[in-house]
Parts: C-alpha cells; sequence; structure tokens
C-alpha cells in the first residue's frame, strides 16, 4: 500500500467515523434509548461534531490534530454509559467508544503520514 493510499484510507476512516458517530448521537438521543420518552436535549452533543468536518474531509493536517484530542469527548462519556447505563443504551454507548475510538486511530494516523519531514522524505 503507497503512503498515498494509507493517507486517503486514513482520512476517509476519520470522515466516516465522525459521520456515523453524529448519526449515532442523534437516532440514541432522539429515538432509539432518549433519556425522556418524546427525546432528550443530549442529542445536542452531535452538534460539535459538525466543527472539524470540513477540515477533515480537505485534508487540513492541524484538523486532524486538534481532533485527536476533541473526539476524546465522545470516547469518555460513552465509556462513563457504558458502565453506568442498561439494555440498549449500553450497546450504544459502546458504539460510541467504538467509532470514536476508530476516529482517534484514524486521526492520529493522518497527522503522523503527513508531517512535513515524511513527506519531504517521498519526494526524495
Amino acid at each position: 500500500m503507497s503512503p498515498h493510499d494509507r493517507r486517503a484510507m486514513a482520512q476517509w476512516c476519520a470522515v466516516g467515523s465522525v459521520v456515523a458517530l453524529i448519526a449515532l448521537c442523534l437516532a440514541w438521543e432522539l429515538v432509539l434509548a432518549p433519556l425522556r420518552p418524546g427525546g432528550s436535549t443530549l442529542a445536542l452533543k452531535a452538534l460539535p461534531l459538525l466543527l472539524p468536518l470540513r477540515g477533515l474531509i480537505h485534508g487540513r493536517r492541524y484538523t486532524y490534530q486538534w481532533t485527536s484530542m476533541f473526539i476524546l469527548l465522545w470516547w469518555a462519556e460513552g465509556l462513563m454509559r457504558v458502565w453506568s447505563d442498561a439494555g440498549l443504551s449500553r450497546w450504544l454507548a459502546g458504539g460510541e467508544v467504538l467509532l470514536a475510538t476508530v476516529c482517534f486511530v484514524a486521526v492520529s494516523c493522518y497527522a503522523k503520514w503527513t508531517r512535513p519531514s515524511v513527506l519531504a522524505a517521498e519526494n526524495d
């Protein structure tokens, strides 16, 4: 696999996991297992995930760097709800942890593989 292919794979894993995480958060808190019948305001936790989406799609390295720390908020929230919730909500929280982990690994790899020193070495 060429370095360009690895970067493209990491980019699409990052974008895909963020989009899936947005969908999961909305479905979870509005339909599948809301805290209150009719939906929960916790669905608003999906909105901040829109912030890095444009930079991830366009391959901006700085966005990948700060997203690696930003996504840990959803990872921690999912981990706490895996621990404390029961039933379907526990499974959805596990999905949140899984998607946040995929995103973290993907953005970390992309940031590493697009370092100026790595790109310069490829061009030599």
